[in-house]
Parts: structure tokens; sequence; C-alpha cells
């Protein structure tokens, strides 16, 4: 290990000129590897052609690391490929890289050929300090923390600890290659791990031309096009080992083993996550993922468990719902004769024929239900400020502090300086770099701002047609299923009201226009992504991110934003019926049932929801389960002299660059659903939690098993989610408050109950025929009025006279008849008074949280710090021995070139003033 300590001044200065001694051979080229190149170290197995074990991740020669596989095949067009290969591969070589080829006759296939390429050192020590790639340069002294008491609990939940933590901790600093003994290097060959190895290569390929030295072309350049053009069939890094098994080789880490042995496996579903094992094979950028994935996992138990306290106290107050049992009463909902829902096909119908529908939404629609909404608004705010600590934590623990700035500079797109051939000067680097000019980025704005408009009025579009399907279809239903005693659906015609037939056949229509409107759009946005030309890969992400989730919010939500502020809330009343399309359109205005819309909404969401998640997880796991058993059965019936490492990672899926961006946008969608109507279905939080149980382990699977090994990225935090999850953390308040307040029935009854009850005692006696107007059937207009042959055999005309509706209007004869009562002002102003109350209440309490809970641990504070302060105070004694070691030598040469030439007095002055 070398390492500047505090020795004495003579072994210090011998020490430093070892140093300087290995420093001039690695200028003069002449690096010296820790073992012969052309013998292989203990426990490598040399490959070649006669049947030795092919599954191996070195060269030939058993030494030499293979850090990236590029493949092709020859075609029709292989003059022209050809060449491009050649010009690549002889730039690469320059670059430093070294490369070596299977022929395609020692390949399965027996028709592509695998180019390896291996990093050396100087490449990597070269590319490491231009990437500021942060490696250990002392061990650190920092006590872990201490035995939390009654830590036996958690014992079945973890992990052994050389998974958890498969690295010592290290205090680190960015790479710097004129200060290699500054680091702890104990070997060059795996100094560096293989994700950081890839992720160097990678950099590399993505940058390299394929033009030749007299014909500069800058569009021909990087492994991008090569693969786009057909050149190359893929490029990839290697697996470490099979995912059944260890890894023969001794030299091998076996990460990838260990992955699926203790982390994706469902048996496993109940452990802890390796976090650090995932962020050292597949890098930061995957690890923050999986990381928020569990902890908001851990989250939503708390939020399941609350809400199903909620619904059970919906059923344990089943029996004492006097709503509910006098709409079911035959002496009381059986006697309300109620106004036809719809013109010419609706009859008159009797109350308690809504008596199912009445108890269903009293599991959800109840007291307990105010709680929960305003449990939720607390639990988000608490959910984010709680993964900001554990984020800073990772942040730490991971070397990301200060990487957003790097990121930014660094990591320009390829594509960017492809496209944007004007330059100009950056004033903070003073180099020329490319620009896109303003009037073309202007032009390129609006039209992609123009497409996203037209796509979300695409999607309203949609959704206007759906509701005009609801309208159109009611009055079918209602006709079929206005005698159920006599229709062919008697089985479970008290069962199927027309509301619920209507509401579930247009959720399940709304729901496959939802899947066909996502797949159309994904390549629309990509396009229009790349139109834009961003200029770094986070700005490229953050755009591409935003117009994917605005169009999604509006396609998955906007469905449930109808039923929840607009379903029944413009109907009119009979004899003045407001219509969707004007009263030519003859498709009224739908009406609530007399329990609320909040059971609607809550068939809804839960057919969007639970669709939604079927179908990813049929998309995510069975699908790929047929995959699976073809490639094991492969893989495990081939010999390993046969079957190579780089063919078994060629035959997997290639992890494409949006594979984390649809996995983060398919949560951030479900957070949607259990925040933004979780006031009407609070078991949302539930399902959400069963699905993610699964699919911490299904991603886990797919990543091991199905995947190519993606070239590891970095990434600080969840990107521009994190802002859109604060968003919907704030609008989630709102939309709940006004769920309870206008889609909920709570304000009337509460106003009922303590203002407008008749008698003394405050109960819920009266309230449906309370809640009930007066209208003269003989006032309704006949275009209003239901067929003859649709109305029931009970409804006799000259008995019955009058028929009800639900609003709160002045009954007939009065002299305001058919006016508004002052009981729905008083209802009114109840439901913005507890809008303002609840959503101040929540806020407050929101921002308090969120102020005493600090984003940054006092304890991860104090590790940047000291972690800082040793970087400097070390770099300080490296250059200051240094410096005493140069002068030293500069003494014993000046001394020997003075004994043999005639002493001078003067200069054995100079040599003892610089001592």
């Amino acid at each position: 290990m070398k390492r500047i300590t505090g020795k004495t001044k003579e072994a210090t200065l011998i020490e430093m000129s070892n140093t300087l001694d290995s420093q001039i051979e690695v200028n003069n080229g002449s690096i010296n590897s820790i073992s012969d190149r052309g013998t292989p170290l203990p426990g490598h197995r040399e490959i070649d052609k006669f049947g030795q074990n092919r599954d191996s991740v070195f060269f030939k020669d058993g030494v030499r690391r293979v850090d990236f596989v590029l493949s092709y095949v020859d075609d029709k067009d292989g003059d022209k490929k050809a060449e491009r290969r050649r010009e690549f591969e002889s730039n690469l070589e320059k670059s430093g890289l070294e490369l070596e080829t299977e022929d395609k006759s020692e390949s399965d296939d027996r028709k592509t050929y695998y180019l390896k390429i291996h990093a050396p050192w100087e490449v990597l020590a070269t590319y490491a300090d231009v990437l500021k790639i942060k490696v250990p340069f002392k061990a650190s002294d920092i006590p872990k923390a201490r035995e939390v008491p009654l830590e036996w609990l958690t014992h079945p939940f973890r992990l052994p600890d050389n998974i958890m933590r498969p690295e010592p901790d290290y205090f680190t600093a960015p790479f710097d290659k004129s200060k290699v003994d500054f680091f702890l290097i104990d070997d060059k060959d795996t100094f560096f791990p293989p994700s950081t190895r890839n992720r160097i290569v990678y950099y590399i390929l993505t940058r390299c031309p394929y033009y030749k030295e007299d014909r500069k072309e800058k569009d021909k350049t990087g492994i991008k096009r090569l693969l786009n053009n057909g050149t190359y069939t893929s490029a990839y890094p290697l697996h470490d080992c099979q995912y059944w098994k260890k890894a023969q080789d001794m030299q091998c880490e076996s990460e990838r083993y260990h992955l699926y042995r203790y982390w994706a496996r469902f048996l496993c579903f109940y452990k802890e996550q390796p976090l650090n094992l995932i962020k050292k094979y597949y890098g930061e950028k995957i690890g923050i993922y999986f990381a928020w994935l569990g902890f908001y996992t851990e989250m939503l138990f708390f939020a399941a468990v609350m809400g199903v306290i909620c619904f059970v106290y919906g059923v344990l107050s089943y029996e004492d719902n006097i709503t509910s049992k006098e709409i079911c009463d035959p002496e009381i909902g059986g006697m309300i004769v109620m106004c036809p829902l719809c013109d010419k096909k609706c009859s008159y119908w009797k109350l308690n024929s809504t008596c199912l529908s009445s108890w269903q939404s009293h599991l959800f629609d109840n007291e307990g239900t105010v709680f929960f909404a305003m449990f939720m608004g607390i639990w988000v705010t608490l959910f984010l400020e709680f993964w900001k600590r554990r984020q800073a934590r990772l942040e730490y623990e991971w070397d990301l502090v200060d990487f957003e700035e790097e990121q930014q500079q660094l990591q320009i797109r390829p594509e960017y300086e492809l496209k944007c051939t004007g330059r100009r000067l950056n004033r903070i680097t003073q180099e020329m770099e490319p620009y896109l000019p303003f009037p073309s980025k202007c032009a390129r704005f609006c039209l992609s701002g123009a497409t996203v408009l037209f796509w979300t009025f695409l999607i309203v579009a949609c959704i206007m047609g759906v509701i005009a399907y609801r309208l159109a279809v009611y009055a079918a239903f209602a006709s079929v299923m206005k005698d159920s005693s006599t229709s062919k659906i008697q089985l479970v015609g008290s069962l199927i009201t027309p509301q619920l037939a209507t509401s579930v056949t247009a959720s399940c229509i709304n729901f496959v226009i939802i899947l066909i409107l996502n797949f159309l759009y994904e390549h629309v946005a990509i396009w229009i992504t790349d139109m834009e030309i961003p200029k770094t890969h986070l700005e490229y992400e953050n755009k591409l991110t935003m117009k994917m989730f605005m169009f999604q919010f509006v396609n998955y939500y906007s469905s449930c934003f109808y039923v929840a502020f607009f379903k029944g809330k413009f109907v009119g009343y009979p004899g003045n019926y407001s219509y969707m399309f004007g009263k030519w359109s003859k498709l009224r205005n739908e009406e609530c049932a007399p329990g609320g819309c909040l059971i609607e909404l809550t068939t809804q969401l839960l057919i969007v929801m639970a669709g939604k998640q079927m179908v990813g997880n049929v998309q995510e796991a069975l699908l790929p389960l047929l995959r699976n058993w073809w490639g094991s059965r492969k893989g495990r019936s081939h010999p390993e002299s046969t079957y190579s490492r780089w063919e078994q990672d060629h035959d997997l899926q290639n992890f494409s660059q949006f594979g984390l961006f649809y996995e983060y946008l398919e949560m951030v969608i479900q957070f949607g659903f259990i925040t933004l109507f979780v006031a009407s279905f609070p078991l949302a939080p539930l399902l959400a939690l069963f699905n993610n149980i699964l699919e911490v382990r299904v991603d886990a699977w797919k990543f091991t098993t199905q995947f190519r090994r993606p070239v590891a990225a970095k990434a600080r935090n969840i990107g521009a989610w994190e802002e859109i999850l604060n968003v919907v953390a704030i609008l989630s308040v709102v939309t709940n408050a006004f769920i309870m307040a206008f889609t909920s029935d709570m304000i009337p009854r509460l106003v009922y109950l303590y203002a407008y009850h008749p008698g003394s005692e405050a109960t819920m006696t009266g309230y449906i025929t309370n809640s009930l107007s007066f209208y003269n059937i003989s006032q309704i207009p006949p275009h209003n009025l239901p067929d003859a042959e649709e109305n029931p055999p009970w409804f006799n005309s000259s008995t019955i006279t009058e028929c009800r509706y639900r609003d709160y209007r002045y009954p007939p004869g009065h002299e305001k008849q058919y006016t508004h009562t002052m009981q729905f002002w008083h209802i009114l102003a109840a439901k913005l008074a507890f809008i303002i109350i609840m959503e101040h209440v929540v806020f407050v309490v929101k921002f308090f949280v969120a102020w005493l809970i600090p984003d940054v641990p006092a304890e991860v504070k104090a590790r940047i710090k000291r972690e800082r302060f040793l970087v400097q105070e070390y770099l300080h004694n490296y250059e200051v021995e240094k410096l005493r070691m140069q002068l030293s030598q500069s003494f014993c040469l000046s001394t020997e070139t003075a004994s043999l030439l005639p002493s001078s007095p003067s200069k054995h002055q100079v040599l003892s003033e610089c001592i």
C-alpha cells in the first residue's frame, strides 16, 4: 500500500524516491503489471479453443479483464460496415484500449463476432482523473453506530454482513493521476471495480470517432451511431458469473450470484435490500432507484394499516348506518318514488332499489374517512422529508456529494455535440463549445409545446367520448334492468344497478383507451425530446420526465377528476335539466345516486389502479418467464467450454436508457392514485403495498436474470421525480379536501345532524327525506317524461302525483318553488369552510413537520466536514513531503556533482542555505 505516513525522515525520503522512480517508469510507457502479462494469475483458467472453460470475464491470456463487449455480424452491406469497424477499432487502440476478437467460428450461432475490450491501468487512471471519480485514500475512523436495544427482533429481516457491506468504509477523494501514491492502491488490476471500469470504457466508446484522420466528419462519432446504423449489433459490459451458481474463477467476484440468492428471489420479500451491493454492481443510479422504491414500500405499510383501520371502522359501524336503513326500509325508501334519471327510456323508480349501493358507500364514506384523508396529507410530508434524510445519507456513503456540478459540466450528450454546429466561447472554461442558436431553440420549443398540447387535448376528447358513452348507454341499461324479476339477468339483477353497470363498463373502456394512448405517446415524447436536443443527460431525462408525467397525469387521472368533481354537480332539476352538448344532443348530465358519487369514484379508482398494476405485472413478470425458461434451459444445457460468458449475456435483453424512467413513472403514477383520491378508497395503500412488495423482487429478478449488465451511471438523487412528488403531495391535500366536501355526503349529513334535525336529540333519523326535494309530475315537460311502456307495473299516475330528486329546493306550490332553500346555502358554506379548515390544518402540520425534520442528518453533516478536512490535511502533508524529497534529491545531485569538480565555497554555502 503506497502512502505517505508519519515516518522518519530517512524512510520517507526512500519511499518518495521509489515512488518517483515508479512514476518515471509509467511516464516512459513501461508499466509493469502486478503479474507478468503472459502468465495467468493464480485461480485464472487460460482460455483457448481446446475445450477449456469459456465462462470467464478475462481475455485468452487469463489476466486482462473484459471490460466491454461489442458484437457484429457480416451482412450484405459488409464492406462499408467493415470499414467503419476498422477505423473505430483503430481509434480505440490509439486511445489506449486493448482489443481481442472472437471469431464467428467459435460462437454458438456461427455468425456473430465478439470484440472484447480491456482498459489497462494507464487508461483507467487518465479517465478517472478526467471524470473526477472518487477513490479511497484513508480508512474511516468514525466508529459504527451502537447496537439498538431489542435489535434481535430485526434479525429475521437482516442479510449477512458481507452482503450488506461488500466494501470497507473509507474516506474518499477525487482521483488525481499525478498523485497516485496518495491513494490506497493495493493492486492496480482490482483498484477500480468493474462498474467503474465499464463506465470509463463506455465514456470512451461514446466519444471515439470512426472517420479517417485525413477526413474529419464530426457526425461520425460514438458507439451509439454505430449501433443505430447496424455496424455493431450490441454493446454491453459482462456479468461476472451465472446467476444460479458462483464463478469457478477465483478472481471473479460472483456478485451477480449473491444478488440473485439474497435479493432477486421472491422468497426473500421480507428481507432488507443489499443496497451497497446493488450500487457496487449496477452503479449509483440503479442503486438509488431501489433505495427509493424500498423506502416507499416501507412507508406504505403505515398508510395501509391506517387505511385498513378506516375500512374496518366502516364495516363495524355498518349496523349504525341510519341513512342506509331508511333507504332500505320498505316503509320509507320503498314508498319514495324518484324522478326518472334520463329522458324517455328511464322510468320512475323507488329509492330502496339503491339499498345495496348505499351500504357499499358507507364502507368508504364515513366519519373515519375524514381522519384518514388528513392522516394521508401528513403521511405524504413525512414520506418526503424522511426520504430526503435517507437520500442525504446515501449521497455521502456512495460518494455522491457535489456530484451534480461534475455531471452538468462533464457529461454533455454526444448528440448535442454532433447536431450543434455553432461554436462559442464559454466564459467559465474559456474554451469553444457547441451551442444551439436561440431562434432554433425557440422554434423547437414551440413545436414541442404544440405537440404536447395536441396530445393533451386528444386525451380530453377521449374522456368526453367516454362521458358521452356513459350518458347514452345509461338509458339502455336502465331499460334492460327496469324489471329484474323478469329479465334475463335475474341472478345478478339485484346486485347490478344501471349506475353500477354504466360506471364499470365506462371505466373498462377508459382503461383500454389509456393503454392505447400511452403506447402511442411514448414514441411521440421521445421524438420531441430528441428534437429539442438537450445539452446534458440530466437535462434530457428531466425534459422527457416532465412530458411523460404531464401526459400520463391527464391520461390516468382525468376520468377520476370527472367523477369526483363534475358528475352530479351540474344536473339541474326536473323541467330544467342540463345537457352535455345542449338539448339537441339529448344527453342529459349524469346524476349521483342518493348515497352520493363516492362509490362510483371508488369503482373508477379501483378499476384503473388495479388494472394498471395487473397489466404492469404481466408485462414485467409473466412474459419474461417464458424467455427466462428458454434462456436458462439453453444456458444450463450448453457446456461451459462452448457457451462463453459474452454469448450468454448477448442472449439477454438489452437494458435501454429508458429502463429506469418507466419504472419511476409507474411508481409515481401509483403514488398519485394513493394520495390524490385516497379519501374515496382507503384500501388503495394496501393494494399499492402488495404490488410494491412484488415489484421490488420482480425488478430485482429482471436485473439479475433477464437484462444484460447495464453501464454503471451516477445519480445523487431521483432527479425530476422528487419535484413531481412534491407537487402531487401539495395537490393531494386540495383534492382530498374537495372530495370530502363535494363528492362525499359527509358535510350535508353533519349540517342536518347539528342544524336541521327536528327533534331535541341529534340523530340522523329523517335525513333521507330531508335531502330529497319534490316535483309535480304534471309539470314535467313531455320530452323528459318516460315512455308509457317504460313505466313499472306499480306506477299509477292517478295516485302518484309527485316524484323526488336529489337537491335542496322549495316544493311545488311554494312562492319560491324549485329555487334553492336556505339549507342548500348553509351546506355550501359548510363545504367551503371545511375545505379552508382542512387545507390550513394539514398545510400547517406539513410545513411544521418539514421544518422540524432537517433534510440532512447531523451525523452526515459531521462526516462530510471531517472528510473534507482530511482531504485538505492529507493533500497538504503530501505536497510538503514531496517538496522535501525534491529538495533532498537536488541536494544529493549537487553533492555528487560537486565531488567531481573543484570545491567552491560559494556553492557549498548555497546548498546549505537550500537545506
